[in-house]
């Protein structure tokens, strides 16, 4: 059966995203010192304000107002009369101590930061093992942001949105129907010029590296409201967490709810979904199934699941897919203290995760996304073909 299905990014400047990335840097200046830390860091930002607000216990002192400067600045917000920039900001920090009862149960029982549900997801439609839609959607908007930093769209500002549509047969990317782009931009600039230079220098350019290649229809929705000059926190007020679909599979896989910016490794919201992934990821890697879905789900100050759920959708190439389960159950470290190890996650890796998804990246040599290693994909084979 053919259908459509879309999904949806949002760039680094993005409301949102811009404090999902502050979060993640004060996360980040705590680990590098205290790599055992406890961080819960929630960022507000609208017109030229910036509020920091959470939990914390660390052995290190952060300037969190020059860690929000410069994580603004970064991004881009540095442009006059935008009604957000990082000088010019007011800011206002509310962190305080984390709860001992919550301690008490992460530490001494070495268990789970709160209870909840975490999903993993991973298929063969691209060669990051993502669904077609949400990865081509990141990309356009990485492409974006390289030649916008370049200079090469002097008109472009750091907010922006895509949007992908994509035709299956099945569970079969077949085509690509239409692609959306919205992007904050100069007043004084023209839309069929904007148009034009985001079709060449950005979508074009993007469509020719996807692999597998789809064909386009060319159908581009360029600002389809016909002006995004006022963007931004200025435009639209942001806080950090709220965009766990565009962090995840895009609605093509379930997600728990939880959030993962501003959240140390010791909420299962984070090590558990990413552990939930490179499993799912590892399965299909291993060609055991083409689609999986992991859930795991823990109670709070507990070490082990409560309980773990396996879905292939009927693509599993093995006889008895209740094997699956038991055997990751045997491979793999599943307490989020375990995971944390396993996954290297007692370092500062986490502020490149905060935009561009967490998902379908490849893992870098300073530990940062290495629940994208498929590393145990023979082993799993071995056991279960």
């Amino acid at each position: 059966m053919k259908k459509l299905f879309t999904s949806e990014s949002v760039s680094e400047g993005h409301p949102d995203k811009i404090c999902d990335q502050i979060s993640d840097a004060v996360l980040d200046a705590h680990i590098a010192v205290d790599p055992d830390a406890h961080v819960a860091c929630e960022t507000l930002v609208t017109t030229n304000f910036c509020l920091l607000a959470g939990e914390v216990k660390s052995r290190a002192v952060v300037d969190y107002e020059r860690t929000a400067r410069e994580t603004i600045r970064s991004i881009g917000y540095h442009i006059p009369d935008l009604g957000f920039h990082h000088a010019e900001n007011e800011y206002r920090i509310r962190i305080h101590s984390q709860s001992p009862d919550i301690d008490h149960g992460v530490v001494d029982h070495q268990g789970a930061g709160d209870q909840g549900l975490m999903f993993g997801f991973a298929c063969t439609e691209t060669e990051a093992l993502m669904p077609y839609p949400i990865q081509l959607a990141h990309r356009l908007l990485e492409k974006l942001r390289e030649v916008r930093k370049a200079g090469h769209l002097p008109w472009a500002r750091p907010d922006a949105k895509s949007q992908v549509t994509v035709q299956y047969d099945g569970f079969v990317p077949i085509s690509i129907d239409e692609i959306l782009l919205s992007v904050h931009h100069d007043p004084d600039a023209s839309n069929e010029q904007m148009a034009a230079q985001i079709r060449e220098k950005v979508v074009l350019p993007v469509l020719l590296d996807c692999r597998p290649h789809l064909e386009w229809t060319g159908k581009l929705l360029f600002n389809p409201s016909g002006r995004f000059a006022i963007g931004g926190p200025h435009g639209d007020t942001g806080l950090t967490g709220r965009k766990i679909i565009v962090d995840t599979y895009g609605g093509a896989g379930r997600h728990g709810g939880g959030a993962f910016s501003g959240k140390d490794p010791s909420k299962v919201d984070r090590s558990a979904a990413y552990m939930a992934r490179h499993i799912a990821k590892n399965i299909v890697a291993a060609g055991i199934a083409d689609r999986c879905e992991m859930q795991i789900a823990y109670a709070i100050g507990q070490p082990d699941p409560v309980s773990v759920m396996v879905e292939t959708f009927g693509t599993e190439k093995v006889s008895d897919p209740a094997r699956i389960e038991l055997v990751i159950r045997d491979l793999f470290p599943l307490s989020p203290f375990r995971i944390i190890d396993y996954l290297g996650l007692r370092k500062p890796i986490f502020g490149v995760t905060a935009s561009f998804g967490h998902f379908g990246r490849e893992p870098r040599e300073d530990g940062s996304f290495s629940w994208e290693r498929t590393d145990r994909a023979s082993e799993l084979a071995a056991r279960l073909l």
